[in-house]
């Protein structure tokens, strides 16, 4: 029963950061471009000051997923390189915590423009 309640509140926590970019995109002229852009500036913002560390210890991936949660990754590996390194975690603490999921995106694409067969406009 607990891996349910798991999975309800990552669905929560997820739906609700995607109704917000929904809401942003109805509502407003900016470009999903932007949005994307002001997600992970939140999540860079949040995870610096320590408020989305809660909610990605309650919601686990439903927090950590969306664009909000990669910028709160870079924050929080930033902050640790930083804790161990000093001014050189500045530089060095993003691109080490980000390794992983930027691997994972470029190899996907990478895959799947191989698989694809792209058609013309």
């Amino acid at each position: 029963m607990s891996i349910v309640l798991d999975l309800l509140k990552a669905f929560f926590i997820g739906g609700l950061i995607c109704v917000v970019g929904q809401i942003l995109i109805d509502t407003t002229k900016m470009t999903p471009g932007r949005i994307l852009v002001c997600f992970v500036v939140l999540g860079v913002f949040l995870g610096a000051t320590g408020l989305y560390a809660p909610i990605v210890k309650w919601a686990g991936a439903g927090a950590t997923v969306p664009l909000t949660g990669f910028g709160y990754t870079l924050a929080d590996g930033t902050k640790k390189a930083i804790s161990e390194d000093g001014l050189l975690g500045v530089i060095s603490g993003p691109l080490t915590a980000g390794a992983a999921g930027l691997t994972a995106a470029l190899l996907s694409g990478l895959i799947f423009s191989v698989i694809a067969k792209p058609k013309a406009k």
